[in-house]
């Protein structure tokens, strides 16, 4: 008779947190099945293949997965060099998965997650019942899979947060979709450049993804005149606005902050800061006019970049006992560890099985699923979530709790509770002073920022 004990975990995801997930239960001899919606490994990571990461390769494999990998002669790239999302997911995520097999199933779309006979309200011997998760496959064919326990690791990407500032879509966001791109482009390929070349782009969002997209923009408009960004924060301009610099431990993730002041300072992009859009209204010469929700209203722009972070997809998970945080949407034990309302200096101390664990007994979210709404998440972090996981699972409470990981910290501070306060780090050390009116702001412009070399 099949017990629970004899059904394999299930991980949700093949990407970077699920595969180390799935390597680190067979070195601890559970068998795993990864569940991939994709056709491939890594199918988020692929999404962004053409940006380059600013952890180094030395920080983006796992110590379990380079042990499968090894018998096979595969070689980890030199340890201080970047890959781009491209590079990870054929370099070292596909590797993976093809050692691990027909443990990994690809085109299999979990809809559902419960437990046997047991929706969320039942509590009548509810822990000695296997996890049931539904699947959709090809040709709109279903499956069920038993599971001892679950292991949550799908992401976040396919669920971008929207332009409105309060979380919801602006008014027109919609309509407006074919003018609106909610990832960072690839400005290589000739047909994406095309389409911002030589035009007025509002890029909203404030973190190393808007980075991203403000500096490849300059580089765009070196080129090409007429060029411009229209870059949107709700928050005020300060030190901290460009993120650590020189004072972050990334030192490529300091860089990014210091690539989009750079286009500011230069005058390819232009900040309008205090800035909550509304509505998004379409213009007679089909460009794009942002409304905030003050009233002001923004010049018009060719295009919209949305970078205002990631959200979860909780839809799946619904029939089960979940501990979420009321803002973050993250594990509640973990969620005051990631809160950036109080966390100043990016600094996340190392966590594991007891942080993510939920009232569902065997149930995880990890990787960047387990940070909810919060910004900031790493590949060790995910790493190390999952040995825990995995040590846990296996019964080994004093591997689960031990502590493996030092994590760098971004070098910016802001005062707890200000993180999307108007003036939040208005001065450079931390963090709390007075609000200044919304307005446009150009740091620098071209011949002063040339002045300064």
């Amino acid at each position: 008779m099949t017990t629970t004990a004899d059904l394999p975990v299930v991980v949700i995801g093949a990407g970077p947190a699920g595969l180390a997930a799935a390597a680190h239960l067979v070195e601890r001899g559970i068998e795993p099945l990864v569940l991939e919606s994709g056709p491939r490994a890594a199918t988020a990571v692929r999404g962004w293949s053409h940006v380059r990461l600013f952890s180094t390769w030395g920080e983006l494999t796992d110590p379990a997965a380079e042990k499968l990998l090894a018998p096979t002669g595969w070689n980890r790239p030199e340890a201080d060099t970047y890959p781009t999302g491209g590079d990870w997911a054929e370099l070292y995520l596909q590797p993976l998965a093809d050692v691990l097999g027909d443990k990994v199933r690809y085109g299999a779309t979990v809809t559902g997650v419960s437990r046997l006979g047991r929706d969320r309200i039942v509590d009548a011997d509810r822990e000695r019942q296997p996890f049931t998760v539904r699947l959709a496959l090809a040709e709109g064919a279903e499956e069920r899979i038993l599971a001892r326990a679950v292991i949550d690791a799908s992401g976040a990407w396919s669920t971008p947060g929207p332009i409105g500032a309060d979380g919801l879509p602006a008014l027109g966001e919609h309509a407006a979709s074919a003018r609106i791109s909610y990832r960072i482009p690839d400005l290589k390929d000739p047909a994406v450049r095309a389409r911002y070349a030589g035009r007025r782009t509002a890029v909203i969002g404030s973190g190393a993804s808007a980075f991203t997209a403000l500096a490849g923009l300059a580089d765009v408009a070196k080129d090409v005149p007429g060029t411009h960004s229209v870059w949107i924060l709700r928050r005020g301009i300060s030190g901290s606005t460009f993120g650590g610099g020189s004072a972050d431990q990334l030192p490529a993730r300091g860089a990014l902050g210091l690539a989009a002041k750079a286009a500011v300072d230069h005058g390819y992009a232009e900040a309008v800061t205090g800035f909550r859009t509304g509505s998004v209204e379409a213009t007679d010469d089909d460009r794009l006019v942002l409304t905030g929700e003050d009233g002001r209203r923004l010049d018009p722009v060719d295009e919209v970049i949305v970078l205002t972070g990631l959200r979860p997809d909780l839809s799946f998970l619904s029939e089960l006992r979940l501990a979420l945080d009321e803002r973050l949407q993250a594990p509640v034990e973990l969620a005051p560890l990631i809160d950036p309302n109080q966390h100043s200096c990016g600094t996340v101390y190392p966590h594991g099985h007891r942080e993510l664990s939920h009232p569902e007994r065997g149930l995880y979210l990890v990787g960047m699923k387990s940070y909810g709404r919060a910004p900031t998440f790493l590949a060790m972090t995910g790493y190390e979530q999952v040995r825990s996981v995995a040590a846990a699972l296996a019964g080994d409470t004093e591997a689960a709790d031990r502590v493996e990981l030092s994590l760098p910290e971004t070098g910016v501070c802001g005062g707890a509770g200000l993180f999307d306060e108007p003036a939040a780090g208005q001065a450079d050390g931390g963090g709390c002073c007075a609000a200044p009116a919304p307005a446009l702001v150009q740091i620098a412009g071209p011949a002063e920022a040339e002045g300064r070399g």
